[in-house]
């Protein structure tokens, strides 16, 4: 018999069971426990799980917060939905209940490793069903998947099949490091920006620093972060500076941030989660004037190229933003679909005509070229 239950602490559940679900992620037991004691404003954690026996067999992270529909917009229509939210403040914000985080880009649900794979597709129908009870409990009415990755084409079957409506999600965006070196990278780029970045490699440059404890540095790397995140449009969450600290401490050497100084200046940091397979780039904050100084968005994305070339590093995963460079960058997309579905039926159909006008690739060439060529 199999018991479902969900808990508000991810210390509810065993570390060693939870990461028999989800072997080789970075974002384990351990990253999940370390943005919850960060404290993320606006947001509650769920944490879904499937016992049979007593034993651990499938599980989920899930969250809940007052969602803006118009979270995914850019551009004009972002500056009218701005407007608009001046004129009626919350005309956007619906509550949400969703399987998934806001600090992953992708939503895992894991199995245990001794459980068969053809009882696998019921597992995924059950923990479903738990997030929608939960959901009732917590009075929430709008259920939804963020960020259901096409390469687990099971998920969004059962998804599809519980009566989700799906739309495009952002993808996300990686580079396979099959060279041998950066020349041999460089090789594989388009002549102008192979020559570009070439011009970037042979200027002079920032110091690069690599730490693992950033206490005495945070109220600066929080001005880098504040200023970067004000000039994205793809707003979801606001990372508080324990989240830096938290995931440096808890992750031990799976956790790194790369420094960028001019002089004594720190001008650019870099979050990155790393093992032997893959780099995983968190977040990237900088000066917006040094960077035209220094091209940092580009000499960072060298500097973590390189590192996986020295280090034999198969993967480097790069987020869910800046399409329209990172496609001169190389990248291949992997797609991720957002699912929803409100239990309310009028407010249902009326997402469902919502969700045409705030589809992500409506407002950005780029992106809309990510998506299509998404696997």
């Amino acid at each position: 018999m199999i018991t479902a239950l969900a808990y508000s602490t991810i210390e509810s559940i065993d570390r060693d069971a939870w990461n028999d679900c989800f072997p080789a992620e970075l974002e384990d037991w351990d990253y999940y426990r370390a943005v919850e004691q960060a404290r993320l404003p606006g947001f509650a954690w769920r944490y879904l799980a499937l016992y049979e026996d007593g034993a651990l067999i499938a599980a989920a992270v899930a969250f809940t917060t007052a969602y803006s529909l118009d979270t995914t917009l850019q551009g004009p229509v972002k500056r009218l939905s701005e407007q608009l939210r001046r004129w009626w403040p919350g005309l956007f914000d619906i509550r949400l209940y969703a399987l998934g985080s806001p600090v992953a880009e992708q939503c895992h649900v894991g199995t245990a490793r001794h459980v068969a794979s053809e009882r696998r597709g019921d597992l995924l129908r059950q923990v479903l069903s738990l997030a929608r009870r939960d959901a009732n409990q917590l009075g929430i009415g709008l259920l939804a998947v963020k960020d259901a990755s096409h390469r687990d084409g099971q998920w969004l079957q059962v998804c599809q099949a519980a009566g989700l409506h799906s739309m495009p999600g952002l993808p996300s965006a990686e580079l396979p490091i099959n060279f041998g070196s950066m020349d041999a990278y460089l090789g594989t780029l388009g002549k102008s920006t192979r020559k570009d970045l070439r011009r970037t490699l042979r200027a002079p440059g920032p110091r690069i620093e690599w730490r693992r404890c950033v206490d005495g540095l945070l109220p600066r790397m929080m001005q880098l972060y504040d200023a970067t995140l004000s000039r994205s449009d793809l707003t979801f969450e606001r990372l508080p500076p324990d989240y830096f600290r938290q995931v440096l401490e808890n992750l031990d050497e799976r956790a790194a941030c790369v420094l960028y100084w001019v002089g004594d200046e720190l001008v650019a940091f870099n979050l990155l989660l790393l093992d032997e397979q893959r780099l995983v780039d968190k977040f990237f904050a900088h000066d917006l004037a040094r960077t035209r100084e220094h091209n940092l968005y580009v000499r960072s994305w060298l500097a973590n190229v390189d590192y996986c070339i020295e280090h034999g590093i198969a993967i480097y995963a790069c987020g869910q933003a800046g399409y329209a460079t990172k496609l001169r960058l190389g990248c291949s997309f992997i797609g991720n679909t957002l699912l929803f579905r409100h239990r309310n039926r009028l407010l249902d159909n009326l997402l469902r005509v919502v969700k045409t006008f705030i589809r992500p690739d409506r407002s950005d060439p780029a992106m809309a070229a990510a998506i299509s060529e998404a696997r």
